[in-house]
């Protein structure tokens, strides 16, 4: 079992951007495909992009695609997401996610085993 907590929310002006993180303890980190989604208000959970154990494969959504990062530094058994030129539809409530069996960085929520509390980001127009 792993623990996640996220952090680096906030609130910015569009254009500008933020880094989130994601804390893990327990289990061995690097025994998980990693993954960040988000929810905004009135709306579904929705994948935003995902890492392999080793680092070395990454999946976004189109939507994110060019204007954010996902990372990951094992020995520090944490999990970034870098975010620029954010945009007011970027504004939800970010998690960070874990997945232990299977290699493929997946989009669907459902194949995910753990998941942090979550860290709200806004950003204003």
């Amino acid at each position: 079992q792993v623990q996640l907590v996220e952090s680096g929310g906030g609130l910015v002006q569009a254009g500008g951007s933020l880094r989130l993180s994601c804390a893990a303890s327990g289990r061995t980190f690097s025994s998980y495909v990693m993954g960040w989604f988000r929810q905004a208000p009135g709306k579904e959970r929705e994948f935003v992009a995902a890492i392999r154990r080793s680092g070395g494969s990454t999946n976004y959504a189109d939507s994110v695609k060019g204007r954010f990062t996902i990372s990951r530094d094992n020995a520090k058994n944490t999990l970034y997401l870098q975010m620029n030129s954010l945009k007011p539809e970027d504004t939800a409530v970010y998690y960070c996610a874990a997945r232990l069996f299977g290699e493929a960085t997946v989009t669907s929520g459902s194949m995910y085993d753990y998941w942090g509390q979550g860290t709200q980001v806004t950003v204003s127009s």
